[in-house]
């Protein structure tokens, strides 16, 4: 029982990660009706950014920390300027392919500044962290936990008590409603590609001291991300956060139970029953066409 216990707090933390780079997925798609496949790099770079900032040049850690998530907005802003807005009036396709050629741009762009070496960031904490009953609770996996579930609520409050918030799901659900009720549809999308950005970034450098920090991180988070969002029901916030808690603990118990070589095959295995058997997801509607 207390290795149960353990594997799920571990479970809960690394799904927590999915979590929030699921939630730029979301917030993305059902802005724009596009999947952002670079939202795994925006991870990467904020976790490279962390490292300059902190261990290159030598800055307080929570000072690299508010620098690297203004970066990161800056990205995500230059980002939909370059990548999402000259092809707005197109058709998804081209909107996705220009998405994955940015993520590959970013990617290979970092091992050309940075190098193909891995890097190891430190948290925020000096201990590593302290015993609950006969868990082992690790700092890091604490503060990822705690961030996400203050994220998730302050997103909450933010799109359902806010004004800006009231725009931003209804650019959301009919952009073109919106525009006629005065809302600046293209300014909404800003700030949603922005938003998603510094989601991505906290995200990344959240899990930098569990993980190396390595150009091919953010694809591998971003692959469990997108698969959470598919099983919590494409386009539903409260499924990409469940989705993404859900495959944390499946692959950690995986690792534990059947194989570590093999354990991040193990969110694709839950990702393929889901296609076959309730494709919607966990929380979407069957939507029935007429032929």
């Amino acid at each position: 029982m207390d290795l149960v216990l353990q594997l799920l707090f571990t479970g809960i933390g690394i799904g927590s990660v999915y979590a929030l780079v699921a939630l730029g997925f979301v917030l993305i798609f059902r802005a724009t009706n596009v999947v952002n496949f670079a939202q795994g790099e925006f991870s990467m770079v904020a976790a490279f950014l962390m490292v300059v900032f902190s261990l290159k040049i030598g800055l307080p850690y929570w000072i690299a920390f508010v620098l690297a998530l203004v970066c990161m907005a800056c990205l995500g802003a230059v980002f939909n300027l370059a990548v999402y807005y000259p092809l707005r009036h197109r058709t998804y396709l081209p909107v996705i392919i220009s998405t994955i050629g940015a993520s590959i741009f970013m990617a290979n762009t970092t091992l050309a500044i940075h190098g193909p070496e891995p890097e190891v960031l430190s948290g925020w904490f000096d201990t590593p962290g302290f015993m609950l009953g006969p868990v082992y609770l690790d700092n890091q996996y604490v503060l990822i936990i705690v961030v996400t579930a203050l994220l998730v609520a302050l997103q909450y409050w933010f799109f359902e008590h806010t004004l800006l918030g009231k725009k931003l799901q209804a650019t959301s659900q009919d952009k073109e409603m919106a525009s006629l009720l005065g809302i600046p549809v293209a300014v909404m999308i800003m700030i949603t590609f922005v938003y998603s950005a510094v989601i991505g970034g906290i995200a990344g450098i959240l899990v930098a001291p569990v993980l190396f920090v390595s150009i091919g991180m953010g694809a591998t988070i971003a692959l469990k991300a997108f698969a959470a969002t598919i099983i919590g029901g494409f386009g539903d916030v409260t499924g990409a956060i469940i989705g993404g808690l859900a495959l944390g603990v499946i692959e950690t118990f995986g690792a534990a139970y059947i194989s570590v070589p093999y354990k991040d095959g193990f969110a694709f295995l839950v990702l393929i029953a889901f296609l076959i058997f309730r494709p919607q997801g966990i929380f979407g509607e069957r939507v029935a066409e007429k032929a």
